[in-house]
């Protein structure tokens, strides 16, 4: 499964540079991109945490796990906020409904 959080960050992260790199006129079909990917990046990681033997029961406990910790190693500046807040989410069992992400 920890293979899956790494695709899944892959293809997070190329979302991010193709938006980063998009013109004016691709910025919003970049945008949607990155946020779907993200998301499902985030999906993926809950996945496997909550299907650890012991799953983390605090922040320091989850970013201590070395799958976290590469993660955090490529995640961008600007992503890291993002990450962390679902985290926090994801430790309190609390799961988003689509129309609530990014709003």
């Amino acid at each position: 499964m920890s293979n899956h959080v790494i695709d899944a960050l892959d293809t997070a992260l190329r979302s991010w540079n193709a938006m980063a790199g998009s013109g004016q006129e691709n910025a919003e079909a970049a945008a949607d991109s990155f946020e779907a990917s993200f998301y499902r990046f985030i999906d993926t990681v809950r996945e496997w945490v909550y299907g650890l033997e012991q799953p983390p029961q605090s922040m320091e406990e989850l970013f201590d796990l070395p799958l976290i910790q590469t993660v955090l190693d490529r995640l961008p500046a600007p992503l890291y906020l993002n990450f962390e807040t679902e985290a926090e989410l994801m430790i309190d069992g609390i799961v988003r409904i689509d129309e609530d992400k990014y709003d």
